[in-house]
């Protein structure tokens, strides 16, 4: 099952905030308005958006922190903001009556309502790329034409951003023994970004 994009080239200002909130809490004021400043993004600091913001924006954000930091400090600062997007929406975004019945029902059935869930909000955070998902032995997600791949290439996967949102919801939604693992990524010349989820 697939969902196309919705307004192309925006995603949810989650994946601004909650970067510029874990590297306040990770590296300092200092150090965080100056990768923002660096990134051109600085003004998000003196007020954060509210409203969606352009794919290219985040993108720039995530190579300054590659460029800055390094791939591994700039996958912890991310895989944390993840965390933090999930929170937010599991408190604002998803209401408690309907977070009460996916925690009841079979994992397997919650996932796939969960997932009906996230497809139909997939352009808030897939943008201008294409979301789908199969559920089966393992949840298979893909991201295709990943707007914050472009034109990036690593050695290793770099969606943890992605990859800790949808670890943490399926967690508190799912089954709490949910891992998951990104195993293709258009950053290293993969066809689409790949996340397998597993709970078994």
């Amino acid at each position: 099952m697939s969902s196309a994009e919705g307004v192309a080239g925006r995603i949810g200002p989650n994946a601004i905030i909650r970067v510029a909130e874990t590297l306040r809490e990770t590296l300092g004021p200092d150090v965080t308005a100056g990768l923002f400043e660096r990134a051109g993004l600085g003004h998000y600091l003196v007020k954060l958006p509210e409203k969606m913001v352009n794919e290219a924006e985040v993108l720039r954000l995530h190579n300054v922190l590659r460029g800055q930091l390094g791939q591994s400090a700039c996958a912890d600062i991310t895989w944390k903001a993840g965390l933090k997007t999930a929170d937010y929406l599991l408190a604002n975004r998803i209401p408690k009556f309907a977070q009460v019945v996916f925690k009841a029902l079979p994992a397997a059935i919650s996932a796939r309502l969960l997932l009906k869930t996230i497809g139909g909000h997939s352009w808030t955070f897939a943008g201008s790329g294409e979301f789908s998902y199969e559920v089966g032995e393992t949840v298979v997600l893909t991201i295709r034409n990943n707007p914050l791949c472009r034109e990036v290439r690593t050695e290793l996967p770099v969606c943890d951003f992605y990859s800790a949102t949808f670890e943490r919801l399926f967690q508190v939604l799912v089954h709490p023994k949910t891992k998951v693992e990104e195993t293709a990524c258009e950053a290293q010349g993969d066809a689409a970004c790949r996340f397998e989820l597993r709970w078994n």
